[in-house]
């Protein structure tokens, strides 16, 4: 099958999605075969007990596969809102990481732990949201969210926003006086998926879930809302009512992926400009496609960031990094000359 029929069905790319996943629980320091791996999910899920060494059955079922469907939900999440973003403000640079909002949603998280999380609504998943509000209302202050939103000043907001909640994270995380805090809060800025558990799944499934069904029932308003503001208000939408709309549901769903997995780049980058390549730019074929891509894009890196090294995990982030970082580069010195455009 062509890439870019591949890339075009959501049926194909599922069968991708389940077969990396599969292949992804069974690989790791300790190896285990594809069959064994399929009957102990299999008797998990009727409910029965493996007849497979109980050693194996708890790496599989307790460590790797909530770590797998936690990489898959998140890198759903990353790549739906960096769909949503490009559209919403009509730049191809936007997206989490890029705009500050990652950032943001790090320094709440830092700062519910170092200081405690008794007196915060929620936790470190309310402290993060908290600050990947504010950090999103900062960005829209900073770019003029009443005028319209060009990219260069979008993205040297998200820079400046980024790099004072970087600045903010590193100042609290020096002053505090408790090492296993320090420790904990570095988990945040490099992002990892190593204390995925069965309990910490059910937020992150439960936004992106939601999230994705609204965003697939807004699928003309993005494509109205990349064509420009003019068009949207001859159609009768509101394009800044919807833009702050949208930057508020995706700075909820980035402080929940923060608070579970850490800070993550240019997942909502590298994806959504990947898919458009192969799809265009019509959101009914390009959003499906991007979050199973996601999925795939962020199981993979985690994949090799459990691997590459045999004392221990890479953060994920670092990889994720290391291969949308020339993408990035890419993106302001060539051209991206499908962005907005149809097929």
């Amino acid at each position: 099958m062509p890439i870019r029929q591949l890339l075009s069905s959501p049926f194909a790319l599922t069968i991708f999605l389940v077969l990396a996943a599969v292949c992804a629980i069974s690989a790791g320091s300790v190896s285990v075969p594809l069959a064994d791996t399929l009957a102990i999910i299999t008797a998990k899920l009727a409910g029965r007990i493996p007849a497979v060494d109980p050693a194996l059955t708890d790496i599989i079922w307790s460590l790797r596969v909530p770590r797998v469907l936690l990489a898959m939900t998140a890198g759903a999440g990353l790549a739906l809102a960096g769909v949503v973003m490009q559209a919403s403000v009509q730049n191809p640079l936007a997206e989490p990481f890029i705009l500050g909002i990652a950032s943001g949603a790090s320094v709440g998280a830092t700062l519910a732990i170092l200081i405690g999380t008794a007196a915060i609504p929620f936790g470190v998943p309310g402290a993060a949201f908290l600050g990947a509000i504010l950090a999103t209302l900062a960005v829209l202050m900073l770019a003029g969210i009443h005028r319209r939103v060009s990219t260069v000043k979008l993205v040297l907001a998200g820079a400046a926003i980024s790099a004072l909640c970087v600045a903010a994270t590193n100042f609290i995380v020096y002053m505090a006086a408790d090492a296993e805090g320090m420790q904990s809060a570095a988990f945040w800025t490099m992002g990892s998926l190593a204390d995925a558990k069965w309990h910490s799944l059910f937020l992150p499934v439960l936004i992106v879930t939601a999230l994705t069904i609204y965003f697939l029932s807004q699928l003309r308003t993005l494509d109205v809302l990349l064509l420009g503001e003019e068009l949207a208000v001859t159609l009768g939408i509101d394009a800044s009512a919807k833009r702050r709309l949208y930057m508020g549901l995706l700075a909820l769903l980035t402080g929940v992926l923060v608070a579970t997995c850490g800070i993550i780049g240019f997942v909502g980058l590298v994806v959504p400009h990947l898919v458009r390549a192969f799809t265009g730019a019509s959101h009914r074929r390009l959003l499906p496609a991007a979050l199973l891509v996601g999925a795939m894009f962020l199981v993979a890196s985690d994949l090799l960031a459990r691997t590459l090294l045999p004392a221990g995990d890479l953060p994920i982030g670092i990889i994720t990094a290391l291969i949308g970082a020339p993408l990035f580069m890419k993106l302001l010195f060539g051209s991206s000359g499908n962005f907005g455009g149809g097929r």
